[in-house]
């Protein structure tokens, strides 16, 4: 008694006759189909090349098309044809011609022999099947598909939504539940031979020929009926990408497979010459007796799909750029952006600098250029302070700088006459920390030597530009940590914001801090703001600051750093 293998074979003819040689090597008879798309003088050719093998035979050709029943017809043929020359055939493996042995055969065969009364094949009802892709699960029972999915797509869709709409169900026949599974199936003769004896046969194959996919439910629903004993498992390694494609295997993937430690694997590269090597050779050579376990290597496989749909938390691949909402992770790495300060504080980024460990930047979204720190114009990752490169993408350019300094914590100034196209974008990001002191962009303005008109007028146009970013910032989709005080409460207390913010950065671990960034002088500025209100314009974004003097904490003396005992 021996193991009979069914080819299915379409495509890379030379190396389906490499296998097919390799398994009757090992006394196990080989019955062909070859695709009936395949032309006539590549056929003739291969048949030439194997009619002189005793246990090669060649089935009916039928014209094969995804998702059509023209596989499972080819199936039927074949394996009619190996129960009839075959006698002495216990199990039937169905296999395609870009399946490969990964194993020595007579340890598939010896296998088998322990379980004479088993069949193994992937066979669970819909709604047990995580795996179907493309919308259709127990419509593909249900509904009639007179379409090929793959060459006439607006015709397969249209037609199966006016089903829908319409309500039209086809009747399933009594007795059977649908199942599904992968098409690689390794039967016994006697389970085999009742499927395609059964006297209702032609009921069930005029069902199946409507339904989409047949080949992955024909028998693994009617296995149900005739098995004694089944194994829903397949002996033959097949994964699949979230495309619902099948994964193909190439030479770098030999210790891969090998780990596998299954019988025969699909789909390989026909050029991948040292896995054909590797794995079409002697016992002594192959790969250790085993229990076949391709979980093994599942992990590997959940891994690449999640890496090519999600990718890496805040690397966008030119291969997938980012979508709203489907982003894994907007940004790598924690940054902080500081609106205000700059203004309130003179020299900021050297102190918060020093302050924190952390690489500081000045405003990089500038109208006239990125303001790197250290004034450099070329950062890690080519980034240029150009700020024409840099408004080609902005979301992009941030992105990019925090991935390209990875492993530094990165700080950037930001205010209402930079480029806003970041604000969602910072808003919605977890790993963004926003310090906001509103209405600070006044202080320049204040110390300016320009006419009050022009004065008054920027100072509208920047206050509307702050109050919608800080709408963003207050939105409810926004993620980030984010404190926002107005500039009045800010300058009455400076030293607890202050020491909040250097506490989150971390990047320098002391107690309290010693030193504080000199303020610049406010002498004036209510006055100031009341003279803009004078001329109508209501500066409120900066809180309730006194008109007949400086705020508390602005001396008439150059200040001196604040010190904390």
């Amino acid at each position: 008694m021996t193991v009979g293998i069914v080819m299915l074979v379409h495509t890379a003819l030379d190396r389906a006759e490499q296998v097919a040689r390799h398994w009757t090597a090992s006394g196990c008879p080989v019955v062909i189909h070859i695709d009936r798309n395949v032309r006539r003088r590549t056929h003739r050719a291969f048949v030439q090349a194997l009619e002189g093998d005793p246990l090669i035979r060649f089935s009916k050709r039928h014209r094969c098309e995804w998702g059509t029943w023209g596989i499972v017809a080819a199936s039927q043929s074949a394996s009619e044809l190996m129960l009839k020359t075959f006698p002495e055939v216990r199990h039937v493996y169905l296999a395609s011609g870009s399946c490969l042995p990964l194993r020595p055969v007579q340890e598939l065969i010896d296998y088998l022999a322990a379980r004479p009364q088993t069949d193994f094949i992937e066979s669970a009802t819909t709604a047990d099947v995580p795996w179907t892709v493309g919308g259709l699960d127990e419509e593909r029972f249900t509904l009639r598909f007179p379409f090929s999915w793959k060459r006439q797509r607006g015709l397969f869709d249209r037609y199966v939504a006016l089903q829908r709409r319409l309500g039209i169900r086809r009747r399933i026949p009594a007795g059977i539940v649908p199942h599904m599974g992968s098409q690689w199936w390794c039967l016994t003769r006697q389970t085999l031979s009742a499927i395609l004896e059964a006297p209702n046969r032609k009921v069930f194959d005029d069902y199946f020929k409507g339904v989409w996919i047949p080949d992955e439910s024909y028998y693994q629903t009617l296995i149900r009926l005739y098995s004694r004993n089944v194994e829903s498992r397949s002996l033959t390694l097949s994964k699949f990408d979230f495309q619902g494609k099948p994964h193909i295997f190439y030479d770098d993937h030999l210790q891969l497979l090998r780990r596998s430690d299954c019988f025969v694997a699909r789909k390989i590269w026909p050029r991948a010459d040292r896995l054909y090597q590797a794995f079409l050779t002697d016992s002594a050579h192959a790969m250790k007796k085993t229990e076949p376990n391709p979980g093994k290597i599942d992990r590997i496989f959940s891994k690449a799909v999640e890496r090519r749909t999600r990718g890496r938390p805040g690397l966008y691949m030119q291969s997938r750029m980012p979508k709203h909402g489907f982003e894994n992770g907007i940004t790598s790495a924690q940054y902080s952006m500081f609106q205000g300060f700059a203004e309130l504080f003179d020299d900021f980024e050297t102190w918060l600098a020093r302050a924190t460990g952390a690489r500081v930047h000045g405003h990089l979204f500038a109208p006239d250029r990125a303001e790197f720190a250290g004034g450099q114009t070329l950062i890690n990752g080519a980034l240029s302070d150009s700020a024409t490169v840099r408004d080609y993408a902005p979301e992009s350019f941030l992105t990019n700088l925090i991935w390209n300094s990875r492993g530094e914590r990165q700080c950037f100034q930001f205010g209402p006459a930079d480029n806003q196209a970041v604000n969602w974008l910072v808003a919605r990001d977890p790993n963004a920390q926003v310090s906001v002191i509103s209405g600070a962009w006044a202080v320049p303005l204040f110390r300016s030597n320009r006419n009050f008109g022009e004065i008054r007028k920027e100072a509208a146009r920047l206050q509307k530009i702050e109050k919608e970013h800080l709408d963003v910032l207050r939105s409810y989709y926004a993620k980030a940590r984010v404190r926002i005080w107005t500039m009045a409460e800010f300058v009455e207390a400076p030293m607890e914001p202050l020491q909040t913010i250097v506490d989150e950065i971390g990047m320098v671990h002391q107690r309290r801090l010693t030193e504080a960034p000199r303020m610049v002088d406010l002498s004036g500025f209510g006055q100031f703001l009341q003279n803009l209100k004078n001329q109508g314009m209501h500066p409120y974004l900066m809180g309730d600051f006194p008109v007949e003097q400086a705020p508390a904490t602005a001396p008439g003396t150059p200040r001196k750093p604040y010190l904390v005992r």
